[in-house]
Formats: structure tokens, C-alpha cells, sequence
């Protein structure tokens, strides 16, 4: 039995609150506090790759067109590739800070992906207008993260990496299968 999609949306939308809430908290106390407990600084980026690791599986068993899968491989290897870049810089593996630049690039590819595999309008479902936010939250988000690369310790910036996860979380938890959006739904959207 394949679970409803909003399923699989919600539980990867807990993964983006917890990675927002992260960052949220590192912005507000600072890195030197949040850093005081060791583990806290690998939470992020072990989150990320984790759920990179658990979008291999939404690729494989829930999808049903080849286009949907993949850009849910796409956004598995985005995650994974981001997250064990910041894994490595954290460890000490990684010297180089312009690993950094794999976060603007993960969130640039995730939102190309999230745009090109959405062929319907924004008010065609709920779904699709899902995608069309998420994908340019995503883009907005590489924007940010791509000055974040430029100044590390800027609050505005770092709040703004927050609030970008906060946001994916905000989209996944409201996500429906099939339902009016605006009072419009297109006949063709489907009954369920």
C-alpha cells in the first residue's frame, strides 16, 4: 500500500523545520554559543544528508512518471551532496570554504528541478501550485545562501537561511493531493 503523497510531503517537511530551527537558532545565539555543545553543529548538516539518504526510497516507490523521478533523484543528491559537504567543513575534512557553495548550488538545482518537472500552470491544483512555490523559494533561497557565502557571519543572511526552510516546511505541511486553490480548480486536476 503506497501512502498519499501529502504524506510523504509532511514527513519531509518535519526534516525542514527541524533544519530551519537550526539555523534559526544558530542566528540567534550565535555560532560561538550554539557550537558550545559539540553535536549541535553536525545536527544541520547530518539532517540534510539524512534526508537526501531518504528521498532515494520517494524516488523508487513513489513516483509515477519518469520525469517526477528524476527530479526526486535530483533533489536526493542535491541534499546529499550539500549535506556531507557541511558535514566535512564541521569535521575539519574539508579545509577549502568553498564547499560552502554547494548549499546556493543543491537550492539552485532543487528549485530548477521543482520548476521544470511541474508542467501545469500555478492554479491548475494545489499540487502544482506546491511546486511553483517551492520552486522559487528555492531560488530565492540559493540567492541568499550565495551571499551567505560572501558574508558568513552576517544575522540577515543567516536569518534569511532560516526562514528559507521554515518556508519548505510552511508549503509541505499545507500540502493536499487534489484541492481548490483560490476557488479555482481545473476539471482536469482529477476527483481525488
Amino acid at each position: 500500500m503506497i501512502p498519499p503523497a501529502e504524506t510523504v510531503h509532511w514527513l519531509f517537511a518535519t526534516g525542514f523545520l527541524v533544519l530551519g530551527l537550526c539555523q534559526l537558532g544558530e542566528t540567534l545565539v550565535g555560532s560561538t554559543v550554539w557550537e558550545r555543545r559539540r553535536w549541535r553543529a553536525y545536527l544541520w548538516p547530518a539532517t540534510a544528508f539524512g534526508m537526501g539518504l531518504f528521498m532515494w526510497p520517494v524516488m523508487v516507490f513513489f513516483t509515477s512518471s519518469a520525469i517526477h523521478m528524476l527530479a526526486h533523484g535530483v533533489w536526493a543528491q542535491a541534499m546529499m551532496v550539500a549535506g556531507a559537504a557541511q558535514l566535512g567543513l564541521v569535521r575539519g575534512k574539508l579545509q577549502n570554504q568553498l564547499w560552502n557553495l554547494t548549499v546556493p548550488f543543491a537550492l539552485a538545482v532543487s528549485g530548477a528541478a521543482f520548476l521544470i518537472h511541474e508542467q501545469n500552470p500555478w492554479l491548475f491544483s494545489r499540487a502544482a501550485f506546491l511546486h511553483h512555490a517551492l520552486g522559487w523559494t528555492a531560488l530565492v533561497g540559493a540567492g541568499i545562501t550565495l551571499s551567505l557565502c560572501v558574508r558568513p557571519r552576517s544575522p540577515v543572511f543567516n536569518a534569511g537561511f532560516a526562514l528559507v526552510f521554515l518556508a519548505f516546511a510552511t508549503l509541505l505541511f499545507c500540502d493536499r493531493n487534489v484541492a481548490p486553490i483560490f476557488g479555482h480548480l481545473s476539471p482536469l486536476a482529477g476527483t481525488r
